[in-house]
């Protein structure tokens, strides 16, 4: 898993930089002329807005990377691949709703760039708040499907919808920090790794994390979690969490050793997941699965030490309910320490649709 890069933007010039970047990115993927030409719009549009209305001293930034939850399997059965982009600031905030319509603009302009972004996007999601800034994420694909274009995230496929930003520490190219998936017919795990340190030796023990998580014959995340140990004691080890997350019942299991931070957050209740203490291929005592509730409307939210611990999100009504990519960039953009890798995960149940009536005979 590679993380995103982050550009600030406080000039014009410095749009191009991170168009180009995506760019590469969509060479990488195989994106048609097409697909990357919508990929350049959105970079373009959501970097020159960034310039007009939150200029510098604003934490202005986009965020570019291959978005590592979309890679959901298409109706074709294959693949299909995506590059995400945040656009992040700390500015004044924007009436989204205004702004999303075409002909509305506070800056002079002919006011279609956001709603061009969504129309343009696969995915898209944004949230602001006066005096707080905005966080949009928008996802270009590869694949030539426009049906799904500017979906919401309830159009998602599968049960869970998740979204993930991972950032290296100050100076590093690669990340300590890696997350993965795995799709089960009765459940999906969800796993997340902080390799000690950080640099190409914690890189590397957290990628067999991932891998020996897609290798296990166990399903639930105190074993899976076990069965790794052993097999990681040739790495310099990791702090690891992993949930197990029913498709049928909203219920999770959690496990995990070492400082990954779990919480499940609703409008009502903030609830802290219990990891032990250890480190995975290190040492650690007997791991055990601890079961939660998961209420309609709560987000899981994971995410390691580059990220303070102490946050929430009780001023910021409306969050909880926008797009999982545009909760995890926004706890990033206020919450990053700022001298180490830093990975927040973010998923949500698809509330099943109200049963049909049965006809009485």
């Amino acid at each position: 898993m590679r993380p995103h890069v982050r550009f600030a933007i406080e000039d014009i010039s410095q749009v191009g930089e991170a168009r180009r970047a995506a760019h590469r990115l969509a060479q990488e993927l195989a994106f048609d002329e097409a697909a990357a030409g919508r990929l350049a719009l959105i970079v373009t549009e959501l970097g020159t807005n960034l310039v007009r209305h939150v200029g510098p001293g604003r934490q202005a930034a986009l965020l570019i990377g291959v978005d590592e939850a979309c890679d959901l399997p298409a109706p074709t059965g294959e693949a299909r691949r995506g590059v995400s982009v945040l656009s992040l600031d700390q500015g004044p905030g924007m009436d989204l709703d205004r702004c999303l319509r075409d002909g509305y603009s506070t800056g002079g302009t002919s006011g279609t760039g956001l709603g061009a972004v969504r129309r343009m996007a696969r995915r898209f999601g944004a949230y602001s708040a006066p005096g707080r800034g905005t966080v949009i994420a928008a996802q270009a694909a590869a694949d030539t499907d426009r049906s799904s274009q500017g979906a919401s995230p309830t159009l998602a496929q599968g049960p869970f919808d998740i979204a993930g930003l991972s950032l290296a520490a100050p100076g590093e190219t690669v990340s300590g920090d890696a997350w993965t998936l795995r799709r089960l017919d009765d459940r999906w795990l969800l796993m997340l790794a902080d390799g000690l340190g950080h640099g190409i030796a914690a890189a590397e023990a957290a990628d067999r994390v991932v891998e020996l998580t897609h290798q296990s014959s166990c399903h639930q995340p105190a074993a899976m979690l076990e069965d790794a140990h052993d097999r990681m004691r040739s790495t310099r080890g990791a702090a690891v969490a992993a949930v197990a997350m029913e498709i049928e019942l909203p219920r999770l299991h959690f496990a995990g050793a070492g400082n990954i931070a779990g919480r499940l957050i609703s409008g009502v209740s903030d609830r802290t997941l219990l990891s032990q203490h250890g480190t995975l291929g290190v040492q650690v005592r007997r791991l055990q699965d601890v079961a939660y509730d998961w209420p309609a409307h709560a987000v899981l939210v994971l995410h390691s030490d580059g990220i303070i611990t102490r946050w929430h999100l009780e001023d910021t009504p409306g969050l909880l309910q926008s797009d999982p990519a545009v909760i995890a960039g926004w706890i990033l953009r206020d919450h990053l320490r700022g001298r180490d890798d830093a990975t927040v995960v973010v998923a949500r149940r698809h509330l099943s649709p109200p049963a049909r009536p049965t006809a009485t005979p």
